[in-house]
């Protein structure tokens, strides 16, 4: 495990400085759970696709409801494990019901979600639409783990009390706002 995670940071190293910070082991945490989820939307797509869904005649209409069965199945998958695994330490300071907690996701995962599907419809006219599914879900995932720790699962910073009058007190007279 020591080289894997030696390894690692020997990529992250790599990186501009201001883009470190998100590459470390949340981002690697995400990055995994991710790579499950593909495997689960690009599994779901082939099945729906190529089997569930052939009695729709049409390709482009048959691929609609197959990208949008996918994406609901893998953004389940990865919102279990995402809140498991990547945020695990930040579920615990604040009491969210899973319902709520799935609500936010989906929505801070939205954007992702549009490009995603956009992309492989675009790009599905030119590849394969496996192959048009990877590209859109590589680009969509940076949008997927920048939204999600920004909104879904944020830090939550603890409320300082009010200072107290004896507070008030010890600030100089010329820095107090409550005088005329």
């Amino acid at each position: 495990m020591s080289r894997l995670r030696s390894l690692a940071e020997r990529l992250v190293s790599l990186l501009p400085a201001r883009l470190q910070p998100m590459a470390h082991w949340r981002f690697i945490k995400f990055g995994v759970v991710g790579a499950s989820g593909t495997v689960i939307n690009i599994a779901v797509l082939y099945a729906a696709q190529e089997h569930l869904l052939q009695g729709i005649a049409d390709f482009h209409v048959r691929l609609n409801y197959s990208i949008a069965l996918a994406i609901t199945v893998a953004t389940i998958s990865n919102f279990y494990w995402n809140r498991r695994l990547t945020w695990r330490d930040r579920g615990r300071n604040i009491p969210q019901s899973a319902l709520l907690l799935f609500s936010k996701y989906v929505m801070a995962a939205a954007l992702s979600i549009v490009v995603q599907s956009l992309l492989t419809k675009w790009l599905a006219v030119y590849w394969h639409y496996i192959v048009a599914n990877l590209m859109a879900i590589a680009v969509a995932s940076v949008v997927n783990f920048v939204a999600n720790d920004r909104l879904t699962f944020r830090r939550h910073r603890k409320k300082s009390p009010p200072p107290s009058a004896a507070d008030a007190k010890a600030i100089p007279s010329e820095h107090r706002h409550d005088q005329p």
